[in-house]
Formats: C-alpha cells, structure tokens, sequence
C-alpha cells in the first residue's frame, strides 16, 4: 500500500509549486510589514520576524539538537547561514520603507539570474542575462532620484539573497547529514543573536502592544517559517541554477501582492521593466550538466 499522509502528499507534490508558495508568501508577509511600520520601526519589525520565526521553529524541529550534533566546520556553515539570514533581513526592511515593494524584489533577484547563467557559456543564456540587467535598470533608474539609500539596502539585500541560496540549496542537499529543515531551524536560531544589537530597541513598544507584538508574529511566519520551509522543499529536489531561475518571477508576484496590499500602481515603465525581467526566464535554458541528479529528484520531504 502506498504511503499516506501528510508526508506522502508533500513528497508527490512537483517541486515548483513549493516554490509557488514560496514566491507568494516571500512577499505577502513584508507587504504586511510595510503597513506595520507605522506602529514600528523597520528594524524593530525586522528584529520582531527573526525572533518569532525562530520560536516557530525552536518548538517544532528542537535546533539545538541539530547544533549538538554538528562538528566544527558544520556549525561554521551553520553561522555564516544565520548571518546572512540576518543582515538579509534588515537590509530588505530598510529597503521596503524607502523603496516600493516590486523595484526591490526586481534588485533582489539580478545576482540570483546571474549565479543561474554564470556558468552556461551560450548566446541564448548572454541574451536572458542582458534583458534581464535591463529589466532592473529600468525600474532602479526611476528610484534612483528619490531614495539612494534605499536602492543601497536593496543592492545589499540582493548580494545577500544570492548567498542565501548558496547556503539555503548546500543544507537542503543534507550536507553534512543534517536535514534542510533541521539546518534553517539552527540558522534561525543562531540568526537571533545577530539581529539583537539593532533590532532589540526598536522592537521594545511591541512588548507594551499586544497588537503590534501579533503582527510582527504573523509577519514572521508568513516571512521565515512558510517561505523557507518552501524553499527548503524546493532545493532538495531540483538544482540550484533552475532555482535561480525560478527566482526571476518573483518581482511579478511583488508587483501583484503591491498592487493588492499596498495599493502601489505600477507605472508603464515598472511594467515594462517587470516584463524583461520575467522574459529573461523565458529565454535562458539551464545547462545539461547542472541538471539535478535522479536520485536527488527523489528526496524525500522532512516533516
């Protein structure tokens, strides 16, 4: 008899629609923090996500037990993962509050594109990486006037988010003997430290707010639980560079969560530049050689 269950529906389901609920929720909790930033500050929302995220994760999957059982060189890789978690975090909070939604998750994804085609030398993949610099150009060169600073976080988030995949996929392929799931939940754990020094005071006012204090809950586990929980299902399964790939839709899933929640009207020339950008996927064609393994495609889910 065929197994049952949860477990079982997760393992037959395709890999793509764990990134489907990836990309959906990777942007439909920051637009919820946007509109918690007027109760509190970036930062502090930041500080609020990590935190909540990691007491998800600390009573479902126990992470020190995970860093128990690690040697040295996996509890490194363990840190520089939380790391970056924690610098990704805040820089992308800052960039939210400056820049609109869609332009940041076009940013974020042009050093992802680029780890995608870097390494498949055809005319084919050179074309979806111009058109897609050019998508980016034309949505950065309209903010580019209005918040410089805000496009720095945004650059900085990207560079981050492309690390995040590195170390994300790397766990996800059990290295080391330790699950995907297992290594996130240690990362977020450890990532709780790092956010500490410049998110602990600005998150303060949500202790005396039971209101605020719910959101920044709600906007972790729509933020860090759901979203990299998806990933990490993702990753097991299929290669980094389609990953990749796939991460070039997300600043058309942005622009449609901005549009909805935030009520942020592209313009034509937004548009224009979400369209490279998704066509840029549309042309580049993932090497042979970087295809997942069989035996990858038959990882099973860790629940």
């Amino acid at each position: 008899m065929p197994p049952t269950g949860p477990r079982a529906v997760l393992s037959a389901a395709p890999p793509w629609t764990y990134f489907i609920g990836s990309a959906v929720f990777h942007y439909l909790g920051p637009a919820f923090a946007v509109l918690l930033f007027a109760r509190l500050a970036p930062l502090g929302v930041a500080g609020l996500r990590i935190w909540s995220a990691a007491l998800v994760f600390a009573l479902w999957r126990r992470p020190w037990r995970t860093l128990a059982r690690l040697d040295a060189e996996g509890r490194r890789s363990i840190i520089a993962w939380a790391a970056v978690l924690a610098a990704m975090n805040v820089c992308f909070y800052l960039a939210i509050a400056r820049v609109p939604l869609a332009t940041v998750a076009a940013i974020e994804f042009l050093p992802v594109i680029v780890l995608a085609a870097i390494g498949a030398r055809t005319v084919r993949n050179l074309v979806a990486l111009v058109t897609a610099v050019g998508g980016v150009y034309v949505l950065t060169g309209i903010q580019l006037a209005g918040d410089p600073l805000g496009l720095v976080f945004a650059f900085a988030n990207a560079a981050l988010f492309a690390a995040y995949i590195v170390l994300a996929h790397r766990t996800a392929r059990r290295s080391r003997g330790v699950s995907g799931i297992d290594g996130l939940a240690a990362a977020m754990l450890v990532a709780c430290v790092f956010v500490a020094p410049v998110g602990v005071w600005q998150a303060a006012p949500a202790v005396l707010d039971p209101v605020t204090l719910a959101a920044g809950i709600g906007v972790g586990i729509c933020s860090s639980v759901i979203p990299y929980v998806c990933d990490q299902l993702a990753m097991a399964r299929i290669a980094r560079s389609t990953y990749a790939l796939l991460v070039a839709l997300l600043p058309a899933t942005a622009t449609v969560i901005g549009i909805l929640v935030l009520r942020q009207l592209p313009s034509l020339a937004e548009v224009a530049g979400v369209g490279l950008v998704v066509l840029s996927v549309a042309l580049h064609r993932e090497p042979p050689a970087e295809a997942t393994l069989p035996q990858e495609g038959k990882t099973e889910c860790d629940t």
